[in-house]
């Protein structure tokens, strides 16, 4: 039976994924080998904590060359800090090199506004995707971040949110999807999205 891998990788939120993906009734199975990542239909990146601590994480679980391929050939969701990671470099603690899967950067969110930025926010859609199909715009999810990206090709933005100032909020390329809040934690909406990603990998329940 196909499934979608959850990568684990001793710096994510993964748990909640799995629970959430259980809860939909989706295979799916927590990745702490490269293999599980290669047989899956799709893979999503989650992560919390700082920028550095997760990129070390990353390359000591030995598992970059596998998200690499995976982000490359089938449906791929990097979830808050793992969407960061999609990105070329990151500001957070010092200059650290991420994934280079979206040109860009990440920078601290410049904003009157305390930080982080905690707690439920409207989407402004700009690029509708197949993972907000059947969302209106404005719907509402959850954030948890201090850093925020800074694409360089705006045509990779797909939604942004306000903060005191345009905070991206989704991008996306082809198979490769982020999303800067947690679609696990934000309700109905977060569980469309999900499902969305799901039909993508062609998953069964």
């Amino acid at each position: 039976m196909s499934y979608i891998a959850i990568v684990d990788y001793g710096a994510g939120n993964l748990m909640s994924v799995h629970n959430t993906l259980d809860y939909l009734g989706y295979e799916n199975k927590i990745a702490a080998s490269a293999d599980v990542i290669e047989n899956a239909a799709g893979v999503i990146l989650p992560g919390v904590g700082a920028f550095p601590d997760a990129m070390a994480a990353l390359t000591d679980s030995g598992l970059t060359e596998a998200v690499l391929k995976a982000a490359k050939e089938k449906p791929f969701l990097g979830i808050c800090l793992g969407m960061q990671m999609l990105f070329e470099e990151s500001d957070e603690v010092r200059p650290c090199r991420g994934l280079g899967l979206l040109p860009g950067r990440i920078e601290r969110i410049e904003t009157s506004l305390k930080l982080p930025q905690i707690g439920w926010n409207a989407l402004d859609i700009l690029r509708p995707n197949a993972m907000t199909e059947g969302l209106e715009n404005g719907s509402y999810v959850y954030f948890v971040h201090s850093f925020m990206a800074h694409p360089a090709d705006e045509n990779d933005l797909a939604a942004v949110t306000d903060y005191g100032t345009r905070v991206p909020a989704m991008v996306a390329r082809g198979n490769l999807f982020g999303c800067q809040f947690h679609p696990e934690k934000s309700g109905e909406v977060g569980l469309a999205m999900l499902r969305n990603f799901a039909k993508l990998t062609e998953v069964g329940k």
